[in-house]
């Protein structure tokens, strides 16, 4: 690795990683003693076991053995390889390390295939940048940008841009670059034409807004026409690619990840014109999805930096049916769910030009409904009370809703309200709900008491004496280059018993013959597997005896032996059963004698 990267710009960067500043972006941290803890991001637990020391600069999980420093973290929680890693940390600290992205056979994405759409696409995003502000041909387009209050601060902060209204400009200018047919096809930015030879752009007079990735890197493109027809979409998207799932993809992240992490609070509206016109009114710690449904990506996406999130979606009633849809998950994967109600059907961009950025901020945003109230407001709507179905209906709607979900102080609070509006009494509305609440658990009480589906446990692994010498062992010849090479030297074969350990100290051996002293944070950076990255964690927590270290190894090493030996003499006596089944009495009768000496060793 570091023949790709210079060492000392690898230790720059490692020293100016606080790997509680790396953490905190995804992990919820709560600092106690001298120790921050939180939520394990790689396995699911409600308990934090998850444990960040600062001084040491490691993390450790009590729960799932997941640990190492700032840059193993970045490995694991993004997938990614350790030059990523490090170009990633290197960003953060002002440090550019150039480094050809590359990926194992597991990997996130192709990196031969993506980076070249990458590349095409920024190359892409600047040139309709550079049009719309800095040509003639962009000129209508941003009149009609600065008519709809879009300021040139906002237009260089989301990369705006315009489409020249021509057939194969973009095209022509991407092979001038050097892309060919596959690569044009695979980016979406030109489309091949059935009937006849040759290639179109497919984005065409249009109002271009990049969408980007995590790193602020255009990946994909939406594009506006400045006057709807009925032949043309008033928005045309660029479609999934290798670098481009909707499924993946939040917008904004890379704008506003930090102000997100300063209150751990999102904003989620449902497209990106919402995000722009929330960012116009001063709201940076907005995100939206790309045209697609919440999904489990996005809601992990969005754990890693938030708790609570605020859903504003558009006051129609698709957006209504969007925001209940989108306010279920939320509320199921635990965040603090506010709802932020839109009046008359109205857009962000519609409420922000009508009633000003300061309404927007402090009358919608700042005062969001509760899940349950925004729930009760979608059940009443379109009912009339007048009508006995219209009642029972929205009194079924709501106490389904608060059966399992509500707390008793929420249960009698909202009943109270659905008494105050139906003029029912509230003993008649709690019978009810009693009687939803009983069928519901009924319905989920398993049959017989076999059927019960027992939790899933995480598989503890059995702490032998055995692993506890081959942990011991270990933890000596990673803290002191001298104790591996007397192993080394004194001992014939590998010392170590388990395939685990014996892939680390051949690791280790390698690791000394290149740096020949100890470096715990390094040799740790070499481990591509984050299994072998948390038996080296584990052993780094052992505790060492600092007065007899060489009786502790060489007891360290009679274990190990011992063990070899047992299993030397179980196989043998195995070995002498099947020659007594085969009649072959003097080879049972030499094993039987080889089991005796072995036994003797002992």
């Amino acid at each position: 690795m570091s023949n790709r990267i210079p060492e000392e710009v690898i230790e720059e960067i490692r020293s100016k990683a606080d790997i509680v500043d790396v953490v905190g972006e995804y992990v919820q941290l709560t600092k106690r003693g001298r120790n921050w803890f939180g939520l394990c991001p790689f396995h699911g637990e409600s308990t934090p076991s998850f444990s960040v020391t600062a001084d040491k600069q490691i993390f450790h999980c009590f729960g799932c053995g997941a640990g190492g420093n700032a840059i193993t973290f970045l490995m694991d929680i993004e997938n990614i390889s350790f030059q990523e890693a490090l170009s990633k940390l290197g960003e953060r600290s002002g440090i550019e390390v150039d480094v050809h992205t590359s990926h194992d056979a597991k990997g996130t994405a192709q990196a031969k295939n993506d980076d070249p759409l990458i590349l095409m696409h920024e190359f892409a995003a600047d040139m309709y940048h550079h049009i719309l502000l800095n040509t003639e041909e962009g000129q209508a387009a941003l009149d009609y940008l600065e008519n709809r209050g879009f300021t040139q601060e906002i237009i260089e902060k989301y990369r705006i841009g315009w489409a020249l209204p021509e057939w194969n400009y973009m095209e022509t200018a991407l092979r001038r670059k050097g892309y060919d047919d596959e690569q044009l096809e695979a980016s979406g930015l030109a489309i091949k034409r059935e009937k006849s030879d040759g290639w179109f752009d497919r984005f065409r007079g249009r109002i271009m807004f990049p969408i980007m990735n995590d790193n602020g890197k255009a990946i994909a493109f939406s594009g506006r026409v400045l006057e709807q027809t009925k032949q043309e979409a008033k928005y045309l998207n660029s479609p999934e690619s290798p670098i481009f799932q909707k499924s993946q993809v939040l917008y904004n992240v890379h704008l506003a990840r930090g102000p997100i992490r300063k209150n751990r609070k999102i904003v989620l509206f449902e497209g990106f014109m919402d995000v722009i016109a929330a960012g116009k009114a001063g709201i940076d710690n907005a995100l939206a999805t790309m045209g697609t449904a919440l999904t489990a990506q996005h809601i992990r996406q969005m754990k890693r930096f938030a708790q609570e999130v605020i859903v504003c979606f558009d006051g129609d009633d698709a957006g209504w049916e969007a925001a209940k849809r989108a306010a279920a998950p939320l509320e199921d994967a635990g965040f603090k769910l506010g709802i932020a109600v839109l009046p008359n059907g109205m857009d962000p961009d519609d409420f922000v030009r009508q009633n000003g950025a300061d309404a927007f901020r402090d009358q919608v945003i700042g005062k969001p409904q509760t899940f349950i109230a925004f729930a009760m407001m979608h059940a009443r709507r379109h009912k009339n009370f007048q009508y006995e179905n219209d009642l029972l209906q929205y009194i079924q709607e709501v106490l389904q809703l608060l059966a399992g979900k509500s707390s008793p102080i929420e249960r009698d609070l909202y009943i109270k309200q659905l008494s105050a509006e139906t003029k029912l009494s509230e003993e008649a509305i709690l019978q009810q709900y009693r009687r939803l609440e009983s069928r519901s658990i009924e319905r989920n009480r398993p049959k017989a008491a076999e059927t019960i589906p027992k939790a899933p446990k995480r598989e503890q692994k059995k702490i032998t004496s055995l692993h506890r010498a081959e942990r011991l062992l270990f933890a000596h010849a990673l803290a002191d280059p001298a104790v591996m090479e007397k192993i080394a030297r004194e001992v014939e074969a590998i010392p170590f018993v388990s395939e685990e350990f014996q892939a680390l100290y051949v690791q280790l051996l390698g690791f000394y013959e290149e740096w020949e002293k100890a470096d715990f944070h390094k040799f740790l950076e070499t481990l591509s597997d984050p299994e072998l990255r948390k038996l080296v964690m584990e052993t780094t927590l052992v505790e060492r005896d600092p007065e007899h270290p060489e009786e502790e190894i060489a007891d360290c090493l009679k274990h190990l032996q011992k063990h070899r030996i047992e299993q030397q003499i179980s196989l043998k006596i195995q070995q002498s059963k099947e020659a007594e089944k085969q009649h072959d009495l003097k080879r049972a009768l030499l094993l039987a004698q080889e089991v005796i000496a072995l036994r003797k060793s002992l």
